[in-house]
């Protein structure tokens, strides 16, 4: 694999992200230990460096067996957890973006890891309650005490990420280099303001949910006629999205590669790099993911795969973009003017 560097760090991590959801069977789905391992080496194997996790997934299984996968080459591998999701039901400080819950997770975190730094800690989602300069001061104690290298974040508005980030600029505390969203070719509506403001940060941005659920392989494709009926139960399979994966199976079809493999090259292959968080629950998935590192799609295939997964950007930008306003704003002037930004 290829590397890329974690937003405004030299830290180096794989362009692909091995997502470990899947490890553990106690939320009734994923993979047993020994099928996990098997996941893990192959990605290994291939170069991947880059692991994530949470201190939730599969009621901490995911990092017990994370942490005995890397072992025995601990310092080669960059993980990534979280904190903020409950460890136990009822007790609000076991939830939380807070202080008190970030320090009590973080221990356990490294217990179950059984490491002594966390690489990289997201804020798993934002809880609308807790004043930023609490959540900052927190991080950037923990990189002091060496419990953390970096901070990031996951699952936040963008006006939340950027006052952060320009907080902790003028007052020398630790930022956040890291982004975690939901990211598809289904799900672009991110491309409206998170991204934009993630690139103006220098903040690295890793994609969960790369293949909607496994929706972009080609699995759940649908009959027209059925495809119709499916709005109200399934936001992932409604006939617009039904739409864009028959693209992407027929671009597959063309290359020769499978859907999966261009959904995630489409994403790998936007001028902004995007990090896909790929997890797999059998050995040949995390095998058909890594094949995307090994292709390329052409322009072509590309403005087909935009062009089909096409959104409205909203209020403000589809209004700033109309060349009315353009020529008020720019005196219809806007042609001389060199390395501007529309």
């Amino acid at each position: 694999m290829n590397y890329k560097l974690f937003g405004k760090t030299g830290l180096r991590v794989s362009e692909l992200c091995l997502g470990t959801m899947t490890f553990g069977t106690e939320w009734g789905w994923g993979a047993d230990k020994e099928t996990s391992e098997k996941v893990f080496d192959c990605f290994a194997n291939e170069g991947g460096n880059f692991i994530d996790t949470a201190n939730r997934y599969t009621e901490g299984s995911s990092e017990k067996f994370v942490g005995e996968f890397i072992h025995s080459d601990r310092d080669h591998f960059v993980v990534a957890t979280k904190y903020s999701l409950l460890d136990r039901k009822n007790d609000l400080n076991f939830v939380g973006n807070h202080r008190k819950n970030m320090i009590r997770s973080v221990e356990q975190s490294l217990k179950r890891l059984n490491v002594e730094c966390i690489d990289i800690l997201y804020l798993h989602a934002w809880d609308f309650t807790t004043p930023i300069e609490e959540v900052l001061r927190g991080m950037n104690d923990l990189v002091s005490t060496g419990k953390i290298m970096y901070a990031a974040i996951s699952d936040t508005p963008a006006w939340v990420v950027s006052q952060a980030n320009t907080i902790a600029d003028l007052r020398g505390w630790t930022r956040f280099n890291g982004l975690q969203v939901e990211h598809s070719l289904i799900q672009r509506t991110v491309e409206r303001d998170l991204l934009p403001m993630a690139h103006s940060f220098d903040i690295a941005i890793t994609a969960w949910a790369p293949l909607a659920g496994g929706a972009l392989t080609g699995k759940y494709l649908l009959k027209k006629e059925d495809a119709t009926r499916l709005k109200e139960t399934s936001e992932r399979l409604n006939a617009r999205n039904q739409l864009i994966v028959a693209e992407v199976i027929k671009i597959a079809e063309e290359i020769n590669a499978s859907a999966a493999q261009v959904a995630l090259r489409w994403m790998m292959q936007k001028p902004q790099v995007i990090i896909p968080v790929v997890g797999a629950t059998k050995l040949t998935q995390i095998q058909d993911s890594i094949g995307a590192t090994k292709m390329q799609l052409s322009a072509e295939h590309v403005a087909r795969l935009n062009e089909i997964s096409k959104f409205e950007l909203g209020f403000p930008h589809d209004f700033l973009q109309q060349q009315g306003v353009k020529d008020i704003l720019f005196g219809g002037e806007e042609h001389k003017l060199s390395n501007h930004r529309l």
